[in-house]
């Protein structure tokens, strides 16, 4: 396996979309050996995603339907069905660490993606340990956690995310189904929600929204957020504007 050793860009075109059949995507690619929290913010403000050490970020020809959307931390309100999923997740343990790689790590990775395989046709193969660690693990700073979400001494859920003194970004999310009735994946959204509060953190940078989409749709529930208007270079200002239902 080839090991990049300096920082490098580039562009993928003519891709086939992860979103959408029959659709063709462009996406911008940087890997960044380490990536400071400066230059990281930077990015998150201009739409960019990060998996790794590899950030990227959608600069589709003709389409503009991935939306990079942020949640205004400090006008959200839990609603009386979110307070009821805090109330449900009382007893589920919820431990905060850099972000590691076991093979209950792995084994609920395949859970949650076969799963998902079945319920909304996600493409679905085990992953290599080597994989989940180039993905989830490498790249990590001190910025950089996972959330574990534990019940009866068990693994339901593990959320990697990012911590910054101006934002959160969630950058992914796995669980186990069968702790359907707790709502983990919400649960989740909504602990980072308030951990940002009482860290004073303005936002919550939840990737990409597609509205009405089957796998990327649930997101407009996180009210008030704010949408990215426009395509900016890393030098350009982006531009946010709430987003009106």
């Amino acid at each position: 396996m080839h090991i990049l050793e300096r920082d490098v860009e580039f562009l993928e075109e003519q891709r086939e979309c992860s979103y959408f059949d029959n659709e063709i995507s462009d996406i911008r690619y940087r890997y960044i050996s380490k990536c400071t929290k400066e230059d990281y913010q930077n990015m998150l403000e201009h739409g960019w995603r990060r998996f790794g050490k590899m950030h990227f970020v959608p600069e589709c020809r003709n389409c503009t339907k991935c939306i990079s959307m942020r949640i205004d931390v400090k006008n959200y309100k839990f609603s009386r069905s979110e307070k009821r999923v805090f109330k449900k997740n009382l007893d589920t343990k919820l431990y905060i660490q850099p972000p590691s790689l076991t093979l209950d790590h792995l084994n609920l990775y395949d859970k949650y993606h076969s799963h998902m395989n079945k319920k909304k046709n996600w493409t679905y193969s085990p992953i290599e340990p080597a994989e989940y660690d180039r993905s989830y693990v490498q790249g990590k700073d001190e910025f950089t956690k996972e959330f574990l979400y534990v019940r009866d001494d068990k693994l339901i859920g593990v959320a990697l995310v990012d911590i910054l003194s101006k934002s959160i970004s969630s950058i992914y999310c796995f669980y186990d189904h069968d702790y359907e009735d707790l709502s983990i994946g919400k649960f989740s959204i909504l602990a980072q929600i308030k951990i940002a509060k009482e860290l004073n953190i303005p936002y919550i940078y939840l990737g990409y929204w597609i509205k009405d989409h089957l796998s990327m749709g649930y997101k407009v529930a996180y009210k008030p957020f704010e949408v990215l208007t426009n395509r900016a270079t890393l030098e350009e200002e982006a531009v946010w504007k709430e987003y009106k239902l």
